[in-house]
């Protein structure tokens, strides 16, 4: 990622930070609406799942300028979401649920630039945690 792709996506998140409600919910109803087969590994009352959302895509922007510190925290999701039954094909229908939540969050705002931007970053984060969802555990 550049340094310009990192402040336009943490420039943008900024902008829909007021809206996080919003934006979960519109990120949720989308995602139900493309990959229907997802949702059953979420509870039916989505409140606390919605805040985590918000609350883990805060830390990952805030946490792109520094990627070594950031990436164990993201490796960690990784794993937490393989033993929830997420596979690699789930990553696609979130990573367009995303953009497609972005877009809406941000109208005019969200530029071919900005759509780069995010599309790069979440290439970077759902690459790192699914290599970590596929990491053999060590031999004792």
């Amino acid at each position: 990622m550049t340094p310009n792709q990192i402040k336009l996506v943490q420039t943008s998140f900024a902008q829909v930070a007021p809206i996080a409600a919003t934006a979960a919910d519109l990120f949720y109803g989308r995602l139900f609406e493309i990959a229907p087969q997802v949702r059953a590994m979420f509870p039916n009352d989505l409140s606390e799942q919605k805040k985590k959302l918000m609350a883990m895509l805060g830390t990952a922007v805030a946490g792109l300028s520094h990627l070594e510190t950031l990436v164990p925290a993201v490796e960690a999701l990784g794993r937490r979401h393989a033993g929830y039954g997420v596979k690699a094909q789930h990553y696609a229908s979130v990573g367009s649920a995303l953009l497609w939540t972005l877009e809406r969050g941000l109208g005019e705002a969200f530029t071919a630039e900005v759509k780069d931007a995010w599309a790069t970053t979440y290439i970077v984060l759902s690459t790192t945690m699914m290599n970590a969802a596929n990491e053999k555990p060590m031999a004792a």
